[in-house]
């Protein structure tokens, strides 16, 4: 256990249903190991039901509502992965805000496999480097940014990734884009 994020509260953005549970799970632990605070905040209350690819595996409870917590209230985000989570984020109009708010403020996010589908939406993509699973591979470079086939691609305090298979690298990229805190906001 490290002390790195010692203090910080991390934002762990997911909807109710279809977070890819490894993709959330993971990243938390590495969070707490290196002595942040995560935090489930979702668009709705109670819990989310995470599942492993297709099939349903555990239940998270949820500690804050996406409307009732703004960026101001984090130091960074992880946005898991899932087709189905940032689907429905995506169409969330307080999920995309709050997305959209860390990117303004320049606070460090981290997004995995299939969450980028919500940047997208919050159009803080363009003129970004980043990876993703390779089915995003278009949209991303249509919403204006580069897509690279990377194990883990570090932007200006966005940290992404492809898959679970990723995860060691994904993990050891966002505590240390986490604990360096904020970025000058450009453009």
């Amino acid at each position: 256990m490290s002390d790195r994020l010692q203090g910080l509260r991390i934002a762990f953005l997911a909807a109710p249903e279809g977070t890819e549970q490894i993709e959330l799970t993971r990243p938390w632990e590495a969070v707490r190991e290196a002595g942040g605070q995560p935090e489930l905040v979702s668009t709705s209350g109670g819990s989310i039901q995470a599942f492993n690819h297709l099939d349903k595996a555990d239940t998270f409870p949820v500690d804050r509502e996406v409307s009732q917590v703004t960026s101001a209230d984090y130091d960074g985000l992880v946005l898991p992965g899932g087709v189905a989570n940032p689907d429905f984020l995506r169409t969330d109009q307080q999920a995309v805000r709050f997305v959209e708010e860390f990117f303004t403020v320049g606070k460090p996010v981290a997004a995995i496999c299939h969450a980028p589908w919500t940047m997208i939406e919050a159009d803080v993509v363009n003129g970004r480097t980043l990876t993703s699973y390779p089915s995003l591979k278009t949209d991303l470079r249509n919403a204006g940014a580069e897509w690279v086939d990377q194990e883990v691609v570090v932007d200006n305090g966005l940290v992404t990734s492809r898959s679970p298979k990723d995860l060691p690298a994904f993990c050891e990229a966002m505590v240390e884009q986490l604990a360096a805190g904020p970025r000058t906001v450009t453009g």
